[in-house]
């Protein structure tokens, strides 16, 4: 399972796109992104973190994310059988189009309000939750159609909560996130082998203790913390393919297979072969 920043790419001209139940509740991802994002997640009872806000939801939760406002994974460590949607959105859909067409006021408006990080609640989560489950079967055509029908229905919904009692600026210029991006681009390919602190410092600039400060100030955790949740989410997916647990651990970069058990237990809070053995993998 990939681990970057979700940008939708400059080539791609259309300004929406949809992730279709994509799976990360076995990967601890704090990431942002310039795009604009509306998630939509049921089946589920989870952890809403937007920004500063903390908070819990239960069953399911349709939440509208501003741009580069740094947020976790809504289905993070979810063990239920779950089905989430992720429709992003460019900056330029909001500055170049919605601003320039005097119909789409209450859209420009809604978004310039997704900065506080909007949670919906009642019928309109119920209802657009329900349409937002059927954009992936929809043609460039009618899926621009519909998320602007959507966006007008959420625009005009009083059913919501606002996530922070301000705007959330992003503490991250252009080039900051760009370093963010190459770091967790950097972990993605040499996850397998061993990676030092010193290494990832030099490959931003910095010394060592300014690289961890840097680190934790930006994704909420330390490095050597980081890299461990994710190399435990390969492993999962090692086992789940069928590797035994040695070749589990030896093939996420571990080097020690005591250290390999004890961190799984750290992340996941059960050792290897519990995790075999409650799916079955054999």
């Amino acid at each position: 399972m990939k681990i970057q920043l979700e940008t939708i790419a400059p080539e791609v001209k259309s300004p929406f796109r949809v992730l279709h139940d994509p799976k990360l509740n076995d990967l601890f991802f704090w990431h942002f992104h310039p795009e604009y994002e509306l998630v939509y997640i049921e089946g589920a009872n989870g952890t809403r973190h937007v920004g500063d806000h903390i908070s819990g939801y239960e069953g399911n939760d349709l939440v509208l994310i501003g741009s580069n406002i740094p947020h976790l994974n809504f289905d993070h460590g979810v063990q239920t059988d779950y089905r989430m949607e992720v429709l992003h959105i460019k900056p330029s859909f909001k500055s170049t189009f919605a601003q320039e067409v005097p119909a789409l006021d209450e859209i420009h408006r809604l978004f310039d309000r997704s900065q506080f990080g909007i949670a919906f609640t009642g019928e309109t989560k119920r209802r657009i939750g329900k349409r937002i489950k059927e954009l992936h079967r929809l043609d460039a055509f009618e899926l621009f159609i519909e998320t602007i029908q959507i966006f007008g229905a959420l625009a005009r919904s009083p059913e919501y909560q606002l996530l922070h009692q301000a705007p959330f600026v992003s503490k991250y210029n252009a080039k900051e996130q760009q370093r963010i991006r190459h770091l967790y681009a950097f972990i993605d390919e040499h996850y397998q082998r061993k990676i030092t602190v010193g290494e990832v410092a030099s490959l931003c600039n910095l010394s060592k203790p300014a690289f961890c400060r840097y680190f934790k100030k930006a994704t909420g955790n330390t490095f050597v913390g980081f890299l461990n949740q994710y190399r435990i989410s390969q492993a999962k997916r090692l086992l789940l393919m069928g590797k035994n647990i040695s070749e589990a651990c030896y093939g996420c970069g571990f080097e020690s297979l005591s250290y390999f058990n004890r961190t799984f237990r750290k992340v996941t809070q059960e050792n290897p072969s519990e995790f075999r053995k409650k799916l079955k993998v054999t």
